[in-house]
């Protein structure tokens, strides 16, 4: 078993779409991102990467690398879920801070997302709301946001393995 831990914060900026788990979520403010900017995706593959002991997000994906210009988060997460080799995610946990919009519309929704991405079931997929109440200056004002990760994984075995409870 391996548990990797992720973080992420953008601000928040006219003309841009606020999008969480790979929904779109109505607002006037989305984040700013050298990418499209996904705050959760981007702490969920910064959690996977700490799993693998592979780095973080900015290693694999440089945000001063034009490759990665306005890519969709999606598609970075399906970069790192093919660098599991082996290992396989269990369950995700993750919280997100936001003053406004609130996100309990929305929370079955990125879930789903988040399922069909990884390819979980929904059950092991949780996403929290909190919102900052009004401190923590930019988040607290609503001009940012913040999302934390954690990921449990288990190494899957071939038939060639063994585990322990076979010699108990």
């Amino acid at each position: 078993m391996r548990v990797g831990t992720g973080w992420d914060i953008h601000p928040l900026v006219e003309g841009r779409s606020l999008l969480i788990g790979g929904v779109i979520i109505p607002h006037n403010l989305g984040e700013a991102g050298h990418s499209d900017g996904d705050v959760l995706l981007h702490a969920i593959i910064d959690a996977i990467l700490g799993a693998l002991a592979l780095g973080d997000i900015g290693t694999h994906f440089p945000p001063h690398d034009d490759q990665w210009k306005d890519v969709q988060s999606a598609s970075l997460l399906l970069m790192a879920l093919d660098l599991l080799q082996g290992w396989e995610i269990v369950n995700i946990d993750s919280t997100i801070i936001l003053q406004q919009p609130k996100l309990a519309p929305y929370i079955l929704s990125i879930r789903k997302s988040l399922a069909e991405l990884c390819e979980l079931p929904l059950d092991c997929v949780s996403v929290k709301a909190k919102t900052a109440e009004h401190m923590l200056g930019e988040i607290g004002n609503g001009r940012a946001i913040i999302a934390q990760a954690s990921v449990l994984m288990q190494h899957s075995l071939s038939d060639n393995e063994t585990t322990l409870d076979q010699w108990v």
